[in-house]
């Protein structure tokens, strides 16, 4: 069912029965113009991307996940987590490396209501960058995107766990979690593609690991015919596995997302170039990068090899479902020692100052599938006497993404809650 994994000294993996690629594009996470990088990006666009520009440029097709919407609105919603928007003038940071393709699934493109939606989609199509995975109603945001590259026919899927209740009905929101729609759209084009790539924005934050709600989820996907899926959201990298010559990457970590933290797994992430010919996916390349404070820079030599190697270590627990389980439960144990009752109480603290935005952050845990498996797997465990049963590699684990920083200290364990997006 595994192929043969990602090269760990180039970076590569090639479908045993791929073509020579047609067509290459790069595949890129969560960009907003915020915290430290709003400046720089009205200012000086181009120097964001430190020496990721010219790849970028040289690229056939570029797809990035636009994590919030540019507009002029100033009143946000009330959700459970940060909010987040930039300006339209921000628009010449998608321009600059020519971004073609924003993919609009997920959780803050919504943060400022519909018309700042509808005003950040207009700006785009005004700037000829095609988007997908959200619009007003559903059908609008499951359609997906066919992008023809050098001639060869590209399908675009794109969905998230609409959280925050943004998940679009009768009315405007993104794909949300609806796993069987998904599946059918990729079905749905085959025949119509000769490589169908799905994007989603899933799962749960700051892990090593994904749930295994969401291996589940991809899996699926890879078996109805998708050729490369692809995950963000959790702001953290996480690890590839190849099921039956399908490539999925289940968490790019952050791209042009600046965070307040010297936590190490937050300020390096992997972009994904891939090759297509008319056969389908030829190959992948992971290219993994550092989050600076005023720039984005490659992963080169010693640093690059170090990043391979831990892109081993949690792809590893991928290969089987006791292993994606096993990593789920430790993060379980670590969770009930450093963040359950810090969280619990920031809940009831937001009820008490801000009554909306506790009730926001409440309901997200009742109807978000993140919050939910999270919490029904952690509590059922706790009432099973299974809580201190997870094996202490995947304790460790989870700590290491926790509390790992840039300099290569670990400082007493600490779970940030979600205000600092």
């Amino acid at each position: 069912m595994h192929s043969q994994p990602i090269d760990r000294q180039t970076g590569i993996w090639e479908h045993p029965a791929g073509g020579t690629p047609q067509a290459e594009l790069f595949i890129c996470s969560d960009w907003a113009p915020i915290r430290d990088y709003s400046q720089i990006i009205l200012e000086t666009p181009e120097k964001v991307y430190g020496d990721l520009l010219g790849m970028l440029r040289s690229s056939d097709l570029r797809i990035v996940n636009l994590e919030c919407p540019l507009c002029s609105e100033d009143t946000p919603v009330f959700k459970s987590g940060s909010v987040l928007k930039g300006l339209p003038e921000h628009i010449k940071g998608l321009t600059v490396p020519s971004f073609d393709v924003a993919t609009m699934a997920n959780n803050h493109v919504f943060d400022y209501g519909t018309d700042a939606f509808v005003q950040t989609r207009r700006l785009l199509e005004q700037n000829g960058i095609r988007s997908l995975g959200a619009g007003m109603n559903v059908e609008e945001a499951a359609r997906p995107l066919i992008e023809t590259v050098n001639g060869i026919r590209i399908g675009i899927v794109n969905f998230s766990e609409g959280e925050d209740l943004t998940a679009a009905g009768d009315g405007p929101g993104v794909l949300g979690w609806e796993v069987d729609r998904v599946v059918d759209i990729v079905k749905g084009l085959r025949g119509r593609v000769a490589a169908t790539i799905v994007i989603c924005h899933g799962g749960l934050e700051y892990i090593p690991c994904p749930p295994p709600y969401i291996a589940e989820a991809f899996h699926r996907i890879a078996d109805a015919g998708a050729d490369l899926v692809i995950g963000h959201h959790p702001h953290v990298p996480q690890g590839v596995t190849i099921r039956n010559h399908v490539p999925i990457c289940f968490s790019l970590g952050n791209f042009v997302f600046f965070q307040h933290t010297d936590l190490l797994y937050r300020k390096i992430g992997y972009m994904v170039q891939a090759g297509v010919s008319d056969t389908g996916l030829s190959r992948i390349r992971i290219i993994p990068y550092q989050i600076l404070q005023d720039r984005l820079a490659l992963l080169t030599g010693a640093a690059f090899s170090r990043f391979m190697t831990t892109l081993d270590t949690i792809s590893a627990p991928l290969l089987t479902e006791k292993g994606i389980l096993d990593a789920w439960n430790g993060f379980h144990k670590y969770y009930a020692h450093t963040g359950f009752k810090k969280e619990i109480a920031n809940i009831m603290e937001q009820f008490s100052s801000q009554p909306e935005k506790g009730a926001a952050m409440f309901r997200n845990r009742l109807t978000t599938r993140q919050h939910y498996h999270q919490l029904v797997d952690f509590t059922t465990r706790i009432v099973s006497g299974k809580l201190d049963s997870a094996p202490e590699w995947a304790v460790s684990l989870a700590a290491d993404w926790f509390t790992q920083t840039v300099d290569g200290q670990r400082p007493s364990d600490m779970l940030d809650n979600e205000t600092d997006k």
